[in-house]
């Protein structure tokens, strides 16, 4: 008799658990969300994000605010997010780097894919090969015989290691025949600066923050690293159209949550960013900045995503990219 009161009480508790579960569920979101950027302010997907995360809030009635957590090729935010609470409140603004790290890196606190739930790629937008205007380059090629004259003295910069402009340079290093020195920076803000009074040579970061310095005439634009060109450079040339064959490679965004979130919190939080992405002021923006809307299904991101990973996994054994 007292073994099945002892068995009753458990299910009982645990009706009672699974019903406050699914009310949770049922009553999300209820309090603030928070989307970590693994990059410092100002990067290519940070200013993106927020306008995504102001309206996110508006249609989900809570407030949505971005936290940059940069640093180590954007692991330390990545990994924060990993250890969080699946329960919605806590979501991650993913790139390539994440694609990326999972092969750079021998070991990381968490796997960079198995411990998260995908929830949309956002968009994309080509990269863009900039040097300083100092520079006696007006051309990609013109700008690969000036390295291969100066092998090991010119210095291209990167938002840290394992980022995706780290990655960008090195395969076009690795097809060119180039030997460049990298220096890594905490984020793209200082990389910019830094390009900007010519103290690196080179970069290749994500087209929007870049637009404005190009048509100022304080950096010049080489190449875009897309298979098109860019709406927003219409007379800069690819790096494919440039010569350089089968060079092909996107700065992208998009949200994962920690691995176990329930699929119905999943399942709203796409509903309700897809439906951003198809707000006027949101398309203008993207548009303006040059990111191609996606707007995919988790299952879509998902393969996306593994697509990725094995694409520059390739090119780190290829150019022999590593950190330990």
């Amino acid at each position: 008799m007292a073994a099945r009161l002892a068995c009753r009480l458990v299910l009982v508790a645990a009706a009672l658990c699974a019903g406050a579960a699914t009310a949770q569920v049922q009553e999300y979101p209820t309090r603030t969300i928070r989307v970590v950027v693994p990059f410092s302010p100002g990067g290519a997907v940070d200013g993106p994000m927020r306008l995504i995360a102001q309206e996110l809030g508006k249609r989900l009635g809570q407030a949505v605010v971005v936290e940059n957590k940069p640093g180590a090729g954007a692991t330390i935010g990545t990994d924060a997010v990993a250890k969080a609470a699946p329960d919605g409140y806590t979501l991650l603004l993913a790139s390539q780097t994440n694609a990326i790290s999972a092969t750079l890196y021998s070991k990381l606190p968490f796997e960079p894919m198995d411990d998260f739930t995908p929830i949309t790629l956002i968009g994309r937008e080509p990269g863009v090969v900039v040097v300083n205007p100092s520079l006696p380059v007006t051309t990609l090629s013109q700008f690969i015989a000036y390295v291969k004259e100066r092998p090991g003295k010119v210095d291209y910069a990167s938002s840290g290691n394992g980022s995706g402009q780290h990655l960008f340079a090195a395969l076009l290093a690795s097809k060119t025949g180039m030997k460049m020195n990298h220096v890594p920076y905490r984020g793209s803000g200082q990389a910019t600066t830094d390009l900007l009074s010519g103290v690196v040579a080179m970069a290749i970061p994500g087209t929007a923050g870049m637009v404005g310095h190009i048509k100022a005439g304080k950096l010049r634009a080489l190449a875009v690293t897309g298979a098109r060109r860019s709406p927003q450079l219409p007379n800069v040339p690819t790096v494919m159209e440039s010569g350089v064959p089968d060079y092909e490679a996107y700065v992208w965004m998009g949200l994962l949550a920690p691995k176990g979130t329930p699929p119905p919190i999943i399942d709203r939080l796409n509903r309700e960013l897809v439906a951003v992405l198809g707000e006027n002021e949101v398309k203008h923006y993207m548009a303006t900045a040059g990111i191609e809307i996606v707007g995919s299904t988790p299952a879509e991101f998902g393969t996306f995503f593994r697509a990725e990973k094995d694409l520059w996994a390739k090119v780190i054994r290829d150019t022999g990219a590593r950190i330990d």
